[in-house]
């Protein structure tokens, strides 16, 4: 990783987690408008082989090793992230209104555990501002928004969700390769929970089905519900062929033990990402592989990768494609060509032609 983790890292972690972010994203936005220095970054951090190259949903992706949803909450700086050898970037998410999410702090590192604390509310410019900025912009890799409901610092209904949803996709529909639909922020206690109630992901659809989508869409739930929720969700899916997919979102609140006090563990709220809910995540990907249509439905995964290694269990236990960001904290950018150079180094291992040949084989 170069110098990342002895200097950079090392003075990031200095300061505030949030404020550390925000200048990093100004950074790609300003680095993003140069040709010159994307094509540089793609020159150091891209890996061309023909073996990581994966189809999904009618996609074409370069490799399996994508950024997910929550680093560019409004879309400013793509090109810059799409030179760093991502194979896909999810933007977002973005809610049909404007909304300044939580209060600050709402943002935390805990290094020894490789985690994150995450409270962000789900900020972000509204989606008819952040499509028209990305509806013309042309990236080597496909591009996903996320689309949820705005978070306007008050319960609202129940009969607004749905109205809300469907207005964000309109706007950002076209403006993008893909859509991923946040079915419960874990920050957002209101609406948590939501979409665990039968028949509403299945409402939800029925609306957005009247639109005609062209764009793929994948639903992004909670894994706490269980295996009962899975057969729900793909039975409530199963008539909407535009639904290709499905991602697990993070586990709300602190479902696992971190190694900080409990005093402290109290002025961090929010869920946990990174290292700590990999084998959650993991456990509930292999879940749903084994009850899915698989020849209909693919499955993108996140949750604690910060190697090679970590990538390929995802792969092996159901997921076609893989997502990143607590490990782009702690990894700095060249995790991504660290990622896949490792891929290949396992696809020799196992005697395996393709990263397809991985899909699946340790779902149990």
């Amino acid at each position: 990783m170069g110098i990342y983790e002895p200097v950079i890292r090392s003075l990031a972690f200095l300061g505030d987690a949030e404020a550390m972010h925000d200048r990093a994203v100004r950074l790609g936005k300003r680095l993003g408008k140069s040709p010159r220095v994307t094509q540089w970054l793609t020159r150091r951090y891209a890996v061309e082989d023909p073996r990581l190259r994966c189809v999904v949903a009618g996609l074409e992706f370069p490799n399996p090793i994508g950024l997910a949803a929550g680093y560019d909450k409004s879309g400013h700086t793509v090109k810059a992230l799409a030179s760093l050898g991502f194979g896909a970037i999810e933007v977002g998410s973005v809610s049909a209104d404007s909304s300044q999410g939580n209060p600050r702090p709402r943002l935390w590192r805990v290094p020894r555990d490789r985690a994150i604390v995450v409270n962000y509310g789900l900020p972000n410019e509204g989606a008819e501002q952040i499509a028209r900025r990305l509806r013309d912009v042309e990236l080597p890799v496909p591009l996903g928004i996320n689309v949820v409901k705005t978070n306007r610092g008050y319960a609202e209904p129940e009969e607004a969700v749905f109205p809300d949803y469907e207005a964000g996709v309109r706007m950002v529909n076209g403006a993008c390769d893909y859509l991923m639909l946040n079915l419960g922020c874990p920050n957002i206690e209101s609406e948590r929970d939501f979409f665990g109630t039968p028949g509403r992901i299945a409402e939800l659809l029925r609306r957005l089905d009247a639109m005609e989508l062209n764009t793929p869409v994948f639903l992004k739930v909670s894994p706490c519900g269980g295996d009962a929720f899975l057969d729900q969700l793909l039975e409530e899916a199963d008539p909407y062929e535009w639904v290709k997919g499905f991602m697990f979102n993070l586990p709300p609140g602190k479902p696992v033990p971190l190694s900080v006090s409990a005093e402290k563990l109290e002025t961090m709220p929010g869920a946990i990402a990174g290292k700590p809910i990999q084998e959650l995540i993991d456990e509930r990907t292999a879940a749903l592989y084994c009850r899915m249509d698989r020849q209909r439905y693919s499955l993108i995964a996140a949750g604690g990768v910060f190697t090679a290694e970590d990538a390929y269990r995802k792969i092996r236990l159901g997921a076609s494609l893989v997502q990143l960001l607590a490990g782009l904290v702690y990894e700095g950018p060249g995790i991504v060509r660290s990622i896949n150079e490792g891929l290949l180094a396992l696809l020799e291992r196992d005697g395996l032609n393709h990263i397809h040949d991985a899909l699946g084989v340790d779902a149990r």
